[in-house]
């Protein structure tokens, strides 16, 4: 009896312990990134829907075309996913002038 009262227990207490639900979110960040790259590494101006920015472009290695760009403050510019009118000028003359489409976490390398 006393082994029956025991296994009773012991399973009740086992069961009601419930460790609970809970809510994780997790995921890439909802940006993509723009880029540029040419044969030397100059300082330019993007506007990107009205707006400016100060970038300088990457240098671009014939040798390694598919390379990974590091992605930093200096030549990377972070925008909403969407379509978005882009223009870049150096020294005051515009060199490119597209509607470009971005989706969420791409990061788009212009060559100019």
């Amino acid at each position: 009896m006393k082994k029956i009262i025991f296994a009773l227990v012991s399973a009740i207490v086992i069961s009601s312990c419930g460790v609970g639900s809970y809510s994780i979110s997790s995921g890439k960040p909802d940006v993509a990134a723009l880029s540029f790259t040419s044969t030397d590494k100059q300082p330019i101006v993007v506007h990107i829907d009205g707006k400016e920015y100060n970038v300088e472009t990457v240098k671009t290695k014939a040798y390694r075309k598919d390379r990974n760009i590091k992605q930093t403050a200096l030549n990377t510019i972070y925008v909403q996913p969407g379509q978005h009118d882009i223009s870049v000028s150096v020294s005051g003359n515009e060199i490119f002038n597209k509607k470009v489409f971005l989706s969420a976490t791409e990061h788009r390398v212009v060559d100019l």
